[in-house]
């Protein structure tokens, strides 16, 4: 929680730090006129005047932790009325009940607060099914799942044809223990925004392995030339160092798995048209370091 930036594990960025969360809450209690909406935050006002700054990322996370705590015991009493309702109600059994969020969120991890980036703590999202009639209580499924599919997957318990122009495809039969044979390896990944703290960037993650390319570059009409950056590969071995604190780029022992994951990348990129043809930037960052040792 105390990572102050990319010097100590390598990684391309510096990312969203808890300590802006802090200069957040300290601005929303001296400008209550000025709040924006996502700065209304409760239980002002907040202060870290005197204190040093390990001292203020201490406070500043305790009052996160306890802000996100009280969301997720309100979201908890709430599922457990509506539980409590279908059984009740006698639907308990027929009833398909899902938990689930768009992505997963960083809480003091590399020091961060939000998502956006391709870490662990931000691309898995939560996923809690219930459905007594199909899926056995108590199990846990490890397969590559990526948001696009739980449309797919609605679609499946609803009987609807799943249009071809959608991306995703169903995992119902994951959920039952029958993981298909070539059910995907790799789930893509890409963030479009471009701040110099976290870059726009495009990645692919395996069951052991995750690469990342930070292209430096934003939407053509939102974008400054000093907000390039200047590393622009992330490469981790989750089985080794699964909280991600040392990119392994550089390192000798990998260099044939990051040549196949870079391969498998741009399959990727190709199969989901996700391709960047209409940016010019983009391509000539591509073309320029793809290759590159840094």
């Amino acid at each position: 929680m105390y990572d102050n930036g990319p010097n100590t594990t390598g990684r391309s960025l510096i990312g969203q730090s808890i300590d802006s969360l802090g200069n957040r809450y300290v601005f929303s209690t001296n400008n209550p006129d000025k709040r924006s909406d996502y700065m209304q935050y409760p239980e002002l006002p907040f202060s870290i005047d005197g204190l040093s700054k390990k001292e203020a990322r201490s406070k500043v996370y305790q009052k996160f932790i306890k802000d996100f705590m009280r969301c997720g015991a309100a979201i908890d009493d709430n599922i457990g009325k509506l539980l409590d309702y279908l059984e009740a109600a006698g639907l308990d059994e027929n009833t398909i009940v899902i938990y689930t969020a768009d992505q997963g969120y960083f809480l003091g991890e590399h020091g961060w607060f939000d998502k956006r980036l391709i870490y662990e703590e931000s691309i898995h999202m939560p996923f809690v099914i219930r459905y007594p009639k199909e899926i056995p209580a108590g199990k846990r499924n490890k397969d590559i799942i990526e948001n696009v599919d739980f449309s797919a997957l609605f679609a499946d318990y609803a009987g609807i044809k799943y249009p071809e122009n959608m991306q995703g495809k169903s995992f119902r039969e994951n959920l039952k223990g029958n993981t298909s044979k070539d059910w995907r390896q790799y789930g893509y990944y890409r963030y479009w925004q471009h701040q110099k703290d976290r870059p726009g960037h495009f990645g692919i993650r395996g069951k052991r392995y995750k690469l990342a390319f930070y292209y430096g570059k934003g939407f053509e009409n939102n974008h400054k030339q000093a907000d390039e950056n200047t590393k622009f590969w992330d490469f981790y071995d989750l089985q080794k160092d699964p909280n991600e604190l040392h990119n392994a780029y550089k390192d000798s022992k990998y260099q044939k798995v990051i040549t196949k994951l870079k391969k498998e990348l741009l399959e990727q990129r190709a199969l989901l048209g996700d391709t960047d043809e209409d940016s010019k930037k983009i391509q000539n960052s591509i073309k320029t370091y793809w290759n590159s040792t840094f």
